[in-house]
C-alpha cells in the first residue's frame, strides 16, 4: 500500500496532497493556512496537515512527488529568450538569477522546506518529477469513474505544453497531441484579464463573470471578435491556436500585453484597476470568452475524433471556466464529462501523487461507481472542543443545538427572512469552490441578495455573480441541466418557466440598471444571460448541507440556496473557526453557524466596532 505525498509550489496556488493505497486521505492549499491568497510559498502548513491527517512521518513515505519538471521549464526560459533576443534582456537578467538560485536547484529547496517540518532520512527519500500536464491529466482521469476516457488539459503553460489531448485507459495515460508555448488560450485569457484591469492568475474568473454583461448582438462585440481573429489569434480546425507575439510581452517581458498595440487595434484603452467598468469592457470580456469557448469546443471535437471515447476528463486552469464547460455539455460531443474540482495548479499536487502511484509504481487501478474525490472535502475539520476554545479566546457568544435537524429548522427560517449566514461544517473543500462546508448562504429568491452580499459582505465588485446549491433531484425543476454538477463547474440556462421578460432596450440600459432588473424568480443566482453556475447536492456527498437544503424545501417549497465562498475579497476561503468568526465580525453577515453553534451578530461583544474586527487583505 503506497504512501505518496504530492507537492505543488513556487508559481501560484501552492498545495499538498497525500494518498495511501487507493484513498485520497487529504489535500489542501497553503493559502488557507497562511491567509495569503494564491501563495506560491513552499506548502509547509499544507504538508504538515496532510501528514497529520494520514498519521504518517516523512520517513514513512514511499515517494514525494513535485508537480512538474523544473529543468524543462528552465530550458523553455532559455530557448524563449534566445528566440526573441535582444528583446527582453532586462526581464532575462531579472529572471535567470532567480531560476539559478531557487528553481533550478529545486531538490535542495524541497529538502530545506521538508526539514522545517520534521527530521527525516534523506537517503530514504524518493523524489519524483512528472511533467506538468501529466500531473493535470492524472488528477482528472485517475479520480474519474471511467475505465477509459479522452483527456483534455488546457492552461497557461506548464514546461512547454499549453494544451494537450490524451487518452487514459486503466492505469495508463498516453498524450497524443500538444500545443506549445507561447501559443496558449490560457495566456490569451490572462492577457485579457490584465487588459481589463484585473489581476493575472486570480482575476480570470472575473472576466468570465463580466462576459454575460456584454451585448452579443452589438457591432462592437462582433468587431472585437473579428479584430482579434484577424490580428491576434488564429484558431485552427483542431482547436490549436497561433498567437501573434507582436501584441504580447509575456514571453520576454514583465507584463502580459503591449498596451499601445492593443489600444490602437481595439480602440479600447487598458482599464486601470478599480476604475469604472463600462459597456466596452463587458463587450471585450464577452469577445474573449466567446473565442475561448470556440477553442475548447474544437479541441474537444478533436479529442473525440482521435480517441473515439464517449467520456472526457478535463483539467488545467481553463477547465475552471464553467461557462465553456456548460457549452461543451450542450454540444453533446461526449456522453459523459468529468471536470477535476481542483483543476488549477493546486490540483497538480493530487495529480503528481496519482501519476506516481499508477504510472511509476504501476499499481492497478480500482474503478468505483462515482469519482473518488470525496466530494472535494479533503481539508481540515474542527471538533466541538476546538470551537469552544475559539469561543473562549474571542469571547464569542453562541447558541448550541443538541439536534442538527433543529439547527437546520432555525437556519432555514433565518434564510427565508432575508438573513445572510456564514455556514461552516466538516472538512474544508479542496479547490477554488466553496461547496457547502465553507460557504456564505442566502435566499436566491431575494432580489436584493446579490447586491447585499457583494457590497456589504464580500466587499467586491457588484457585477460578480453567485451560484445556486440545489438538491440534485430538484435541479431539473429550475435549470436546463441533464447531469449532476457536484463541483459547481457547469453553467446551464435557468428554465423558461422561471424567467422574467426583459425590456427590448435591455442592452442600451446602464450596467447597474440592467443588474437591478428582475431576470427570474431566482434573481440572485441568475446571470444576465439567464444562466447559472450550479452545484447539485446529494446526501451521500454532503449529508449536512443536504439536510439544510431539504429543510429549506420543507419550509419554502424550494430546496435551493445562494452559495458563495466564505471570505471577503482578497482573502482565501476560511479554514478554521477563528478565521470564520473574524470574517463574520468584519462584515454585515447576520448569523454564523459553526458545527452545531449558531452565532447572532448583535449578540456579540463590540459587534458594531469595525476597527476591532477589521482585517486587511490585498485586493485581487
Amino acid at each position: 500500500m503506497k504512501k505518496i505525498l504530492g507537492i505543488s509550489a513556487f508559481y501560484h496556488d501552492s498545495a499538498a496532497c497525500i494518498i495511501v493505497g487507493d484513498e485520497i486521505i487529504a489535500a489542501a492549499q497553503e493559502e488557507r493556512f497562511t491567509r495569503k491568497k494564491h501563495t506560491a510559498a513552499f506548502p509547509k502548513n499544507a504538508i504538515s496537515y496532510c501528514l497529520q491527517e494520514a498519521g504518517l512521518k516523512i520517513n514513512d513515505l514511499d515517494a514525494i512527488v513535485f508537480y512538474d519538471k523544473p529543468l524543462l521549464k528552465f530550458e523553455r526560459l532559455l530557448e524563449t529568450y534566445y528566440a526573441f533576443s535582444p528583446r527582453g534582456l532586462i526581464s532575462f537578467l531579472k529572471a535567470v538569477p532567480v531560476w539559478l538560485k531557487e528553481k533550478l536547484f529545486l531538490k535542495r529547496k524541497l529538502l530545506k522546506g521538508l526539514k522545517k517540518i520534521e527530521k527525516f532520512d534523506k537517503k530514504k527519500l524518493k523524489l519524483l518529477y512528472p511533467e506538468h500536464h501529466l500531473s493535470h491529466a492524472a488528477s482528472t482521469f485517475f479520480t474519474s469513474p471511467y475505465e477509459e476516457s479522452a483527456i483534455l488539459c488546457i492552461d497557461g503553460v506548464g514546461e512547454w505544453c499549453t494544451a494537450s489531448i490524451g487518452y487514459g485507459k486503466g492505469k495508463d495515460i498516453e498524450f497524443i497531441k500538444e500545443l506549445h508555448f507561447p501559443h496558449s488560450i490560457g495566456l490569451l485569457y490572462s492577457a485579457a484579464t490584465y487588459y481589463l484591469g484585473f489581476t493575472v492568475n486570480s482575476g480570470e474568473y472575473k472576466v468570465m463573470g463580466l462576459a454575460p454583461y456584454g451585448n452579443p448582438n452589438s457591432q462592437r462585440t462582433k468587431d472585437y471578435i473579428q479584430l482579434l481573429k484577424d490580428n491576434i489569434i488564429d484558431i485552427k480546425k483542431d482547436g490549436s491556436i497561433w498567437l501573434n507575439q507582436k501584441y504580447f510581452s509575456y514571453a520576454t517581458g514583465l507584463r502580459m500585453t503591449k498596451d499601445k498595440k492593443w489600444e490602437k487595434l481595439l480602440d479600447l484603452k487598458r482599464r486601470q484597476k478599480e476604475s469604472e467598468l463600462k459597456q466596452e469592457h463587458c463587450d471585450f470580456a464577452l469577445a474573449i470568452q466567446t473565442l475561448s469557448e470556440e477553442v475548447v469546443l474544437k479541441m474537444a471535437k478533436e479529442a473525440k475524433k482521435i480517441t473515439g471515447s464517449k467520456n472526457i476528463c478535463l483539467a488545467g486552469g481553463v477547465a475552471l471556466n464553467c461557462v465553456a464547460n456548460g457549452k461543451l455539455l450542450e454540444e453533446k460531443i461526449f456522453e459523459n464529462i468529468y471536470v477535476q474540482p481542483a483543476s488549477g495548479d493546486a490540483g497538480g499536487a493530487l495529480g503528481a501523487c496519482l501519476a506516481a502511484k499508477y504510472i511509476y509504481f504501476e499499481n492497478e487501478r480500482i474503478i468505483g461507481k462515482g469519482d473518488n474525490m470525496k466530494g472535494a472535502y479533503l481539508g481540515p475539520e474542527f471538533s466541538n472542543q476546538e470551537v469552544l476554545i475559539m469561543n473562549n479566546k474571542l469571547d464569542a457568544i453562541s447558541n448550541y443545538y443538541e439536534s442538527f435537524e433543529l439547527l437546520c429548522e432555525d437556519v432555514a427560517q433565518l434564510v427565508k427572512e432575508g438573513n445572510v449566514i456564514g455556514w461552516f461544517q466538516g472538512r474544508m473543500e479542496f479547490g477554488p469552490r466553496a461547496l457547502g462546508n465553507r460557504s456564505i448562504i442566502g435566499d436566491p429568491k431575494n432580489a436584493e441578495m446579490q447586491k447585499k452580499i457583494n457590497l456589504k459582505i464580500k466587499f467586491r465588485e457588484s457585477f460578480r455573480p453567485f451560484a445556486p446549491s440545489v438538491l440534485e433531484e430538484d435541479a431539473q425543476k429550475y435549470f436546463e441541466l441533464e447531469t449532476k454538477s457536484p463541483y459547481m463547474l457547469l453553467v446551464a440556462p435557468v428554465k423558461d418557466a422561471i424567467r422574467k421578460t426583459l425590456p427590448q432596450n435591455f442592452y442600451e440600459l446602464p450596467l447597474m440598471e440592467r443588474l437591478k432588473l428582475e431576470r427570474s424568480e431566482l434573481q440572485s443566482i441568475t446571470h444576465l444571460d439567464f444562466s447559472a453556475r450550479i452545484q447539485t447536492v446529494t446526501k451521500q456527498d454532503n449529508p449536512k448541507y443536504h439536510q439544510l437544503l431539504t429543510t429549506m424545501k420543507e419550509k419554502t417549497g424550494d430546496g435551493i440556496l445562494l452559495n458563495t465562498s466564505f471570505n471577503v475579497r482578497g482573502e482565501p476561503i476560511v479554514c478554521s473557526p477563528e478565521d470564520a468568526f473574524y470574517c463574520f465580525m468584519n462584515t454585515e453577515m447576520d448569523y454564523l453557524v459553526i458545527n452545531n453553534h449558531l452565532y447572532k451578530k448583535t449578540d456579540q461583544k463590540d459587534w458594531d466596532d469595525k476597527n476591532k474586527w477589521k482585517q486587511v487583505f490585498d485586493l485581487d
